[in-house]
């Protein structure tokens, strides 16, 4: 069989989609075509929908690889001699996922890529507030609405809290498969110290380091700014994002692009984070992140603090 020997793991919003566009460039991996598969978030049928039930949901699910004979395809192409690897971020969020890995191929290595939390969660706040698709303007209305949301059956993206427990997510993934199979990276450090961070992956996955390029930012989005105009515009986006779950996803995906530069247009600046607000909802990690620096074996208490730390060049589009 066709499967990963290493996965890229973490969460939404914190360098996963730069990483993977970096370890693919090295002559000795392969990664994937398709970004994010999810094929461990299913168990051999399609996504249900009790879980699909937020803005777009349904329509993004459609895109999953749950069929064993498609996920395998995707790395039958791989050179020989490769190790063969993907990325889906989710798996540490999802336990089930990480038994079904662990079933599958409990020798795989993970990479795990951490970000502060509270800037992990804003950014996949503004991920989905620019797509048109959170209905909520403001990042704490939303934060407090995720148990409602959780209750509703939202899929894991909305839930902005709960995605940054890394502690209690990577304590399981290291019972499942062992401290010397989990490599923890700092988002931080993928952007500060690139080259550094990279040959660290290189040197935990047993290939030559220095054959890869320092990652490019990546999967951001420009700020849409609230008002009438952006609210009509996202009423239309999450209406259309609804009959789109009847339809094949390249279909809407190929309707709905005018709409999206329309609501997207302007690259306006994105705000920062209220620093009153950063530590209220900071104190939701505090027990977490202990538990985190004991597991890593580093201290995370940077994430503690007023201010974020490190990211890619603040642009107009950076989130």
């Amino acid at each position: 069989m066709a499967l990963p020997d290493f996965f890229l793991l973490g969460a939404p919003k914190a360098g996963t989609t730069a990483l993977h566009a970096a370890l693919a460039q090295h002559p000795q991996l392969y990664l994937s075509a398709v970004k994010e598969p999810k094929f461990y978030l299913c168990d051999g049928r399609p996504p249900p929908r009790s879980g699909q039930r937020g803005p777009g949901d349904a329509h993004s699910a459609q895109e999953w690889v749950w069929r064993r004979g498609e996920y395998e395809a995707l790395f039958d192409v791989a050179p020989p001699g490769t190790l063969k690897g993907e990325s889906t971020p989710f798996y540490l969020y999802d336990r089930t996922a990480q038994r079904r890995i662990h079933a599958d191929v409990p020798h795989a290595k993970m990479l795990v890529v951490l970000r502060d939390p509270i800037d992990r969660a804003y950014s996949n706040w503004m991920h989905l507030w620019s797509d048109g698709l959170e209905p909520i303007g403001d990042f704490a209305q939303a934060w407090a609405a995720e148990d409602a949301r959780v209750e509703a059956g939202w899929a894991p993206f909305w839930h902005y809290r709960r995605l940054g427990l890394y502690g209690e997510q990577l304590r399981d993934l290291i019972d499942l498969f062992g401290r010397e199979q989990v490599h923890v990276l700092r988002y931080r450090d993928l952007v500060e110290t690139p080259d550094l961070a990279l040959d660290k992956v290189c040197a935990f996955l047993g290939v030559d380091p220095g054959r890869v390029e320092q990652p490019a930012r990546e999967n951001s989005r420009s700020y849409v700014e609230p008002g009438a105009r952006s609210a009509v515009l996202s009423r239309v986006v999450r209406a259309g994002a609804a009959a789109g779950a009847c339809a094949p996803p390249q279909i809407w995906r190929r309707a709905s692009e005018p709409l999206l530069r329309l609501l997207q247009q302007g690259g306006a600046r994105r705000p920062v984070l209220d620093q009153e607000v950063r530590m209220r909802l900071v104190e939701a990690y505090r027990e977490d992140n202990a538990l985190l620096n004991e597991l890593a074996g580093q201290s995370f208490g940077d994430w503690m603090g007023t201010t974020s730390r490190g990211q890619f060049a603040p642009t107009a589009g950076e989130n």
